[in-house]
């Protein structure tokens, strides 16, 4: 007995000495990279790391090219496989062993499933409706001759490499669809990187994609069934049963989800509450369960899920937002890895592979692209226009590669020939985006029509511009609204340069009428019926920027433009503001790549023939670390320009904000006016508001003693303008980055080749001799008192204080009158007004720029500068709380 007792206790021992030498891990000396079927995450975690790291490291490469994310994460694999790493002694078997790929599969199964489901979230089926008759053409066309082509390329291919035990019906109806289907997912990412969901090709495209798409996932759903059926009558019941499920799904359970979303508030906020949430999770998951008990793949679950989704108000968008980087930017690239490391080029190895690889390559694009094209042409399509259709629906991608991995579970292609598939659909989904823009350039594409909604439908143009009286006198202006945070900045801006000045509150006695979209407050008291004739009325066109990314939800929002911009909370804000101020208003939405915002600031400015491009930039949150700073007025310009103990975190303290602001300022066909809302105003809800300009001269500051001018025909607004004048001799002056590089010790000069800037044209004395003549007639005309004003000039200039100072140090001295003048007007907001000038200006101020920056101890990185011009980054540099409004004048009104 004693002998028994001493085993167990012996044994015991041993097991709680492993289990604590386990629950140690690597300090215990574990291998977090060794299989444990017990616990293995750790090697999980291992194998996801390499995964991610090799695909984003790739995405950045091939995302310059254009090419679509899918492409990285496949070659990711087939790197990470046994094509490349796998070659390494003990690579495979030590990071990817067999034992551990089930666990990988099933994480990315889950990842597949709800990646379907947003799949079916973006198909739209109201889009088809749109070039019907066109889009049923190419999606026939597309289906019918690859479909066939597809069949008769099987045959080959299966007598060459396929195993007899197969069943040569089924091989030759799987290639078939393999073949035929578009990859619908990676269309619309194409479609909305290369800007076309706007024109008849990608309205067009996008519709056959659809139809082609919903074929394509039936005849996959019927090839599983067939494959996975013991015999033709399960086969049968397998498809009843499917079809059976997708009613049931389409129609009473659809209803009584969108019946849910209602009672729940989460349509009419836009935004699925958490109960909404957690039965669309079930519902994802017993779909997919569903379907996959039947004998079809768990991913048709999640595709038919997303075609219940409701996509009023933004509720499917929303939706999306919640899961997609999750599965798109975790879950997901698992998949497509495992498609890569199931992928051995090596079996490519002699003349018949390769040969049919190239073939199957034909085959895939030919069919679609001559299909498909000459459908596109016989629908009146010219021959680019056809030309891109047929690339477009050509693509492959994901849906191919799902096809692909299904077949090589079934066992209908083996590694071999889902090798040479694999590389047809590289080669397919890699020369899409190419050939596109090959057949279909900026230059031929027509647009459907711009997303507009104006306050006042169809504005007369010619109205607009002969209702100035002063070619100065700014009449047609464009604000960019990019966040919700740049509202008030704008409103303050849009209600200065409200020509009507009365009263805008409405009596008791007022009534309130909402006609063609525009709330209109009537007050015959107080509100006049017309702008007085010597002011005329102002239209503001607001640009709505907002950044695509490869998520789906920025695909979704790209495809919705026009209902987001009625739905739009920023443009809704401000189309009230407008209403309510008597500012007739219009707003068009735009959704662009982040790189791309300052094309569409231009290329919409130039269709609204805009006087004026107005760009806020404003304060935003800040995280607090020192309770000092608590009741310190911050300045977005400290966590990029000079070291703060406020931690910044919005996008004014972002050196990509700055280079977007100077993109704009280079690019713009027109004026240009940054307002940097720093935050600081006079008393609580004061109107009044005070303009301080130095005037250094040049075409930029002659634009912002203009503008001033006609910001002062509000009796709100008083001005204070100083003729700044450099008592020193003045050096010859040549380009900025020449004075920059000649200054010793510059810390700003090496800046000067990394983003492009505005250029006027080189510098003569005779242009510089003809600016300085503008300068002095501009000043002579606002300064004259022996001039004819008109009543409304003639009251503007009364409210302004006009005067010369002369210095050896301009930028001090702007500085301290800066300094002075806030100091002067307590309670008043003070915006202090400057001409980027950087180019034309009279003089160099680099070298007191410098000494300014040294003198405050603190960094100034070369964006102030660059985006402020001198006189401004000296004000920032000193902190002089201040608003600021940096005018740069068009190339073309700047000589």
């Amino acid at each position: 007995m004693g002998q028994f007792s001493r085993e167990i206790l012996t044994v015991s021992s041993q097991i709680f000495s492993r289990a604590a030498s386990e629950q140690g891990g690597v300090i215990s000396g574990a291998n977090p990279a060794s299989y444990n079927p017990s616990d293995p995450f750790p090697l999980w975690v291992i194998q996801v790391v390499l995964i991610l790291f090799m695909t984003h490291v790739l995405s950045l490469f091939l995302g310059r090219l254009r090419q679509p994310r899918v492409i990285s994460e496949i070659i990711g694999g087939i790197i990470l496989g046994p094509t490349v790493m796998g070659r390494i002694p003990h690579f495979q078997d030590r990071i990817f062993p067999t034992d551990s790929i089930p666990l990988l599969n099933l994480t990315s199964t889950i990842g597949l499933v709800f990646y379907l489901f947003l799949v079916g979230l973006e198909i739209d089926t109201r889009v088809i409706k749109r070039n019907a008759a066109a889009s049923a053409l190419v999606s026939t066309a597309g289906l019918v001759v690859p479909l066939g082509l597809g069949a008769a390329l099987a045959i080959g291919i299966y007598h060459e490499f396929i195993d007899p035990s197969i069943r040569f019906g089924y091989f030759v109806l799987f290639v078939a669809v393999a073949v035929g289907i578009t990859a619908f997912p990676v269309l619309c990412r194409i479609l909305t990187a290369l800007k076309l969901l706007d024109t008849t090709v990608g309205i067009v495209t996008l519709s056959a994609g659809i139809g082609n798409d919903i074929v394509g996932w039936v005849l996959l759903a019927l090839t599983v069934a067939l494959l996975n059926a013991s015999s033709g009558l399960t086969a049968l019941w397998v498809l009843l049963c499917s079809v059976g499920y997708t009613l049931f799904l389409l129609y009473p359970i659809r209803w009584a989800y969108i019946w849910l979303a209602r009672r729940t508030g989460s349509i009419e906020q836009g935004s699925p509450t958490a109960a909404m949430m957690t039965i669309t999770l079930l519902v994802v998951l017993v779909s997919a369960f569903f379907t996959d008990i039947i004998g079809v793949h768990a991913i048709f679950g999640g595709f038919l899920s997303g075609l219940i989704i409701p996509h009023e108000n933004g509720f499917a968008i929303s939706l999306v937002e919640k899961l997609e980087d999750i599965v798109t930017m975790l879950l997901l690239p698992i998949y497509f890895t495992l498609s890569g490391l199931r992928t051995n080029l090596g079996f490519l190895d002699n003349g018949i592979t390769w040969g049919y690889t190239i073939l199957i390559c034909v085959v895939s694009f030919v069919s679609k692209f001559c299909a498909c094209g000459a459908a596109a042409l016989m629908g009146k399509f010219n021959w680019r226009e056809a030309g891109a259709i047929g690339v477009l629906m050509s693509c492959k991608g994901l849906v191919e590669l799902i096809v692909l991995n299904i077949g090589l579970q079934a066992g209908v292609l083996d590694t071999r020939t889902f090798s040479m598939f694999i590389v047809h659909a590289l080669l397919v989904t890699f020369m899409t985006t190419p050939l596109v823009l090959w057949f279909y350039p900026e230059r031929v594409r027509v647009h459907e029509g711009e997303i507009l909604e104006s306050n006042h439908p169809d504005p007369e143009k010619s109205r607009r511009r002969s209702s100035s009286s002063d070619d100065a006198f700014k009449t047609r202006i464009s604000v960019v609204l990019d966040k919700i945070e740049q509202l008030p900045a704008a409103m303050m801006l849009s209600q200065l340069m409200n020509n009507n000045t009365s009263k805008l509150a409405p009596s008791s006695t007022g009534s309130t009428d909402e006609k063609a979209g525009v709330l209109e407050i009537s007050d015959n008291a107080n509100l006049p019926s017309t702008p007085s004739p010597s002011c005329p009325p102002i239209h503001i066109d607001a640009l709505r920027l907002i950044e695509l990314t490869t998520r789906t939800s920025a695909v979704l929002k790209s495809q919705k433009a026009d209902s987001l911009l009625h739905n739009d909370p920023v443009v809704s804000i401000f189309r009230t503001f407008g209403g309510l101020n008597k500012l007739e208003i219009s707003a068009t939405l735009s959704v662009v790549d982040y790189a791309e915002y300052p094309d569409a600031v231009a290329r919409r400015t130039q269709e609204s023939e805009s006087q004026l491009v107005i760009l806020p930039w404003s304060r935003g949150s800040a995280s607090v670390y020192e309770s000092d700073t608590l009741d310190t007025a911050r300045n977005p310009f400290d966590g990029v320009f000079h070291k703060s103990n406020v931690h910044i975190q919005d996008q004014t303290s972002s050196v990509v904000y700055s280079e977007f602001i100077r993109g704009v300022f280079l690019k713009s066909p027109s004026d240009v006016a940054l307002f940097v809302d720093r935050g600081f105003s006079g008393g609580s809800g004061s109107a009044e508001h005070h303009l301080f300009l130095p005037f250094f001269g040049g075409p930029d500051d002659r634009l912002a003693l203009t503008f001033l001018v006609q910001l002062c025909h509000n009796p709100l607004i008083t001005a204070t303008v100083l003729r700044i004048i450099k008592t020193e001799e003045l050096s010859p002056m040549s380009s900025i980055g020449e004075t920059k590089a000649a200054i010793p010790g510059n810390s700003l000069a090496h800046a000067t080749l990394a983003t492009a800037d505005t250029v006027y044209g080189n510098q003569t004395t005779q242009t510089r001799l003809a600016s300085s003549t503008a300068d002095s007639i501009i000043w002579d005309k606002y300064t004259s008192t022996s001039g004819t004003h008109g009543d409304a000039l003639s009251g503007a200039l009364s409210r302004i204080s006009f005067g010369i100072e002369t210095s050896t140090r301009p930028l001090r001295t702007v500085v301290d009158l800066s300094s002075t003048t806030l100091s002067q007007n307590p309670g008043k907001t003070v915006i202090v007004f400057l001409g980027r000038s950087r180019r034309m200006a009279h003089e160099s101020h680099q070298t007191e720029l410098q000494q300014i920056i040294n003198e405050t101890g603190g960094f100034v990185g070369s964006s102030v500068p660059k985006t402020l011009g001198d006189v401004g980054a000296a004000i920032v540099a000193k902190g002089i709380h201040a608003n600021l409004l940096v005018m740069q004048a068009a190339v073309a009104n700047s000589s």
